[in-house]
C-alpha cells in the first residue's frame, strides 16, 4: 500500500515527505493507521549519527488504530486503539522478569532498521528503504507493529497525549517511579527541563518526594516545572558552581539525581550535589566518549550509586495504562507539555523543540 512519511536521506538535511510503498502486514505484523507521532530526541541522534543506514524513516512515539492483523496475532483486532514503544522479543531473561528495556535484543529489534529476517517493508522507485524503527517507524501515516510493542488504549484518549508515552513520557516518569523507586519524603535533582525532564518531576510528585528541583536554562520551562510540581527551579546560566546552588536547597545532597541531557558537565555537577548513599540516573543519550562522573574513590566513601536507565526500565504493557489512570486522575498533566504539528512540518517541529517554544512536539497525520 502507499504511504506518506518524513524520510531521512542525509544526516544533515532536513527530513523529506515522500509517498511510499509499504508491505502487507506478515503473520506476526500489525498495520496500524498511524495518527499521532512524538518526535523524541533518539530519532534525531540516529538521523544524525546512522548515515550508513540512510534512506530512513525513524518514529517512535506512534498512536493511532488497528487497521490489519497477521493471522498469528490474537493480542489486538481491526479497529482498536494503539499506542506504539519499544519492541523486545518477550523471551530472553529480561523480559522474562519483567524487564524488557534491557531485553538481550534491544539493538537489532529496534535498531537495525530491518526486520529479524534482514528484510525492508518500506520501498520507493530507486529501491528498499529503513525502517522497523523500534518495530514502527511511525513518521508515516501507515505503520507495520508487533504485539510486544503495542498497546492497547482507551479509544476515547486524544491521540497527542497517547503518543509520547510510547517512549520518552515513560523514560522520564518510569526512571523515577520504576527504576529510581523514589521514596516519600525524598529529594531529588532532575537535570534538564525537556519532555523527559518534565515526565520525571510529575512522576516525584506521584512517588511524593518532598524536594524537587530542576535546573533548566530555558525560563518558559523553569515556570513549567513549578507548575508540574518542582519545588524549585535553577537557572545554570546563573550559577558560578551548580551543585552549591543545590546544596543552597539541600544542604546534606539530595537523595536521588536524574540527567536528562547527557552532558559530562551537568552529569558531575550532579554528582557533587549528591548526598551520602544517593543515587544518580543516566537517561540521556552521551557521546561514545563521554566519561564517566565522579571518581571511584568519591563513590566508595560516600556509598553513591551511578544507575543507567533505558526507557525508564518499563513494561509498556503496563506502565502506559498506568499512566492513562493518572492522567485522567488529574495527577499526570501530560497535556501541559504537547504542541501538535501536522506530519508536513516536522522540520518547523523539530527546530521549535531545539528552540525550546515547544516542549513535546506531536505530529499528526490527519
Amino acid at each position: 500500500m502507499q504511504v506518506t512519511a518524513a524520510v531521512a536521506r542525509d544526516p544533515d538535511r532536513d527530513f523529506t515527505i515522500e509517498v511510499l510503498a509499504l508491505d502487507e502486514p506478515r503473520d506476526d505484523e500489525i498495520l496500524v493507521r498511524v495518527s499521532a507521532v512524538g518526535i523524541c530526541h533518539t530519532d534525531l541522534v540516529v538521523k544524525r549519527d546512522s548515515s550508513d543506514q540512510a534512506p530512513v524513516v525513524l518514529g517512535h512515539e506512534g498512536a493511532g488504530t488497528v487497521a490489519k492483523v497477521g493471522k498469528a496475532v490474537t493480542k489486538v483486532k481491526v479497529g482498536d486503539k494503539v499506542a506504539l514503544s519499544f519492541r523486545s522479543c518477550g523471551h530472553c531473561r529480561q523480559c522474562a522478569t519483567g524487564h524488557p528495556a534491557y531485553c538481550d535484543d534491544m539493538i537489532a529489534l529496534n535498531f537495525s532498521g530491518l526486520r529479524t529476517d534482514g528484510s525492508k517493508s518500506l520501498r520507493d522507485v530507486r529501491g528498499a528503504i529503513a525502517g522497523n524503527f523500534f518495530g514502527q517507524s511511525s513518521f508515516a501515516s501507515f505503520c507495520l507493529a508487533y504485539e510486544r510493542n503495542t498497546v492497547v488504549v482507551p479509544g476515547d484518549m486524544p491521540m497527542e497525549l497517547l503518543a509520547p508515552l510510547g517512549c520518552g513520557v515513560q523514560t522520564g516518569a518510569g526512571a523515577v517511579m520504576r527504576e529510581l523507586a523514589c521514596k516519600v519524603g525524598t529529594s531529588i535533582l532532575v537535570t534538564g527541563g525537556g519532555a523527559v525532564g518534565l515526565s520525571a518531576v510529575m512522576g516525584a510528585v506521584i512517588q511524593g518526594c518532598k524536594i524537587i528541583v530542576v535546573l533548566e536554562v530555558q525560563s518558559e520551562r523553569r515556570l513549567l516545572a513549578q507548575k508540574l510540581g518542582a519545588t524549585h527551579v535553577i537557572d545554570p546560566g546563573a550559577e558560578l558552581n551548580i551543585a552549591q546552588a543545590v546544596r543552597r536547597v539541600c544542604p546534606a545532597g539530595v537523595d536521588y539525581a536524574l540527567d536528562t541531557t547527557g552532558l559530562a558537565n551537568v552529569q558531575s555537577a550532579a554528582i557533587d550535589a549528591l548526598a551520602r548513599r544517593g543515587t544518580l540516573g543516566l537517561v540521556a543519550i552521551s557521546p561514545p566518549e563521554t566519561p564517566m562522573p565522579g571518581s571511584l574513590m568519591t563513590f566508595m566513601a560516600a556509598g553513591q550509586r551511578i544507575q543507567g536507565i533505558v526507557e525508564g526500565d518499563s513494561d509498556p504493557q503496563t506502565f502506559i495504562p498506568e499512566l492513562i489512570s493518572l492522567y485522567r486522575a488529574g495527577r499526570f498533566p501530560i497535556d501541559k507539555l504537547v504542541r501538535t504539528y501536522p506530519l508536513t512540518d516536522i522540520n518547523r517541529a523539530i527546530r521549535d523543540q531545539r528552540n525550546g517554544s515547544c516542549t513535546k512536539a506531536v505530529l499528526l497525520t490527519d
